[in-house]
């Protein structure tokens, strides 16, 4: 069975999801796309580290790639990854998890890791659905700088949207004790990923003030401030509640520091500083 325009494909007991914007966020040819991908990782740490959370952004590669590689560049990536974004299309669930199966791109799949995503719903209370992934791009981006950098990858999709705080909050310590069970068992690490953008379409001069108080929120691992912040000035960060949740869990994970490794916007690539959208990229350990 194909629904939305083929985004799904249906075999006997998993869901395959297609790419949804190869092609246009990034390049959808196999060969370009490795090319892309290591020259936006630039020249990588000689030691990558083992971090709790990653913040990196998810606009079209010509815009954020090159902070959304830095950032991946110092990282030693686990074979297990959460990756945790918000909802553009108004698709699905609030709490939208894809929990079996694989993610399609160009050359590769990237398996679900279902045993860490069956934890994950039943302890952060996310609902099995589909319809809010299959449009969104907002953790497709981030795939492709997590098979360069483990190619044995396997991945936890998640979508929030529309959640108060205290939700937030709930969902994050769900995260922290399926993540706690999952590496209890097995002995190996998982990486929580938040992926946002920061203010959109506004002067490149307010937008760094307006991003400078969230990004402080995220250094200060304060997910409370990061959402009071958000809400209150009316910021336009995207993905503030994938990464509020984030940081919640990374907190009740042990997280007790955090380095924002670059902070840019659209302007820098387009020339244009009217109206930006920004992008940063921050480490959690």
């Amino acid at each position: 069975m194909r629904a939305l325009g083929s985004f799904i494909v249906d075999t006997m007991d998993a869901a395959i999801r297609e790419p949804a914007v190869a092609g246009r966020f990034y390049p959808g040819e196999p060969d370009r796309l490795a090319e892309t991908v290591t020259r936006c990782l630039g020249t990588r740490s000689p030691n990558p580290r083992q971090v709790r959370m990653v913040m990196a952004p998810h606009a079209g590669y010509m815009y954020s790639g090159a902070i959304a590689g830095e950032t991946y560049a110092r990282v030693s990536v686990p074979k297990r990854v959460l990756v945790l974004c918000p909802n553009h299309t108004g698709l699905g669930a609030r709490r939208s998890l894809w929990a079996k199966g694989a993610w399609k791109l160009p050359g590769y799949s990237l398996p679900i890791e279902e045993s860490l995503a069956s934890k994950c719903r039943d302890q952060a209370k996310l609902d099995d659905d589909r319809m809010a992934h299959v449009r969104e791009h907002a953790i497709e981006v981030h795939l492709p700088f997590l098979h360069a950098l483990e190619n044995d990858v396997s991945v936890v999709p998640v979508c929030l949207s529309g959640m108060r705080f205290r939700d937030c909050a709930d969902v994050g310590e769900g995260l922290a004790r399926a993540v706690e069970d999952a590496e209890r068992e097995s002995g190996a690490p998982v990486l929580i990923v938040a992926s946002t953008d920061m203010s959109h379409y506004i002067p490149a001069d307010v937008a760094k003030e307006l991003d400078r108080m969230a990004i402080e929120c995220v250094l200060g691992l304060d997910a409370q401030a990061l959402y009071e912040v958000v809400t209150q000035h009316d910021i336009s960060m995207c993905g503030y509640i994938p990464t509020t949740v984030a940081l919640v869990a990374a907190k009740a994970l042990g997280a007790r520091q955090s380095e924002l490794v670059r902070y840019g916007n659209s302007g820098d690539v387009s020339g244009d500083y009217s109206e930006v959208v920004g992008y940063a990229g921050a480490l959690v350990s």
